[in-house]
């Protein structure tokens, strides 16, 4: 296992939720932190960060390895029961950020292309100003999350 890297973006972002600047922390659970989309373009859109710095499910051991899958699908429920969206999405690719850290998008019936990947939505809309969250809706999320985060 490899240990935390300054210079990578999800070990920064786990670094700032240990010093309690993280707006969009939700929840520590026992193998990642929960965290709610810089973007919502998809509302409800969260991701789970792995504590553990590596790039690949196989350099997990095995008993935590089933643990963080057990925990990202615990997170999806959450957010199924608070956006209740028509279809989840999930996403590990790890190309840009070679950290473990699960994508959960939301989709609904009135998505422009809810039959299609995520991606087709040209990324300068899916993050443009309009989708950053208000400090009430970060909070309207993050306590609907942990309610159904049990």
């Amino acid at each position: 296992m490899r240990s935390m890297h300054h210079s990578c973006l999800i070990c920064q972002r786990i670094a700032a939720i240990k010093n309690g600047d993280n707006p969009s922390f939700v929840k520590e659970l026992e193998t990642g932190y929960v965290v709610i989309g810089d973007h919502q373009y998809y509302t409800g859109y969260t991701l789970f960060l792995c504590k553990r710095h590596v790039g690949e499910l196989h350099e997990l051991d095995p008993g935590f390895r089933a643990q963080f899958l057990q925990e990202m699908s615990d997170v999806a429920y959450a957010v199924y029961k608070t956006v209740q969206p028509h279809k989840l999405n999930y996403e590990l690719l790890g190309n840009a950020y070679p950290h473990l850290h699960w994508h959960i998008f939301p989709r609904y019936n009135d998505d422009p292309h809810v039959n299609m990947p995520i991606w087709v939505v040209d990324k300068t809309i899916r993050t443009a100003p309009d989708t950053v969250p208000t400090p009430e809706q970060v909070h309207q999320l993050k306590t609907s999350l942990l309610r159904n985060l049990g």
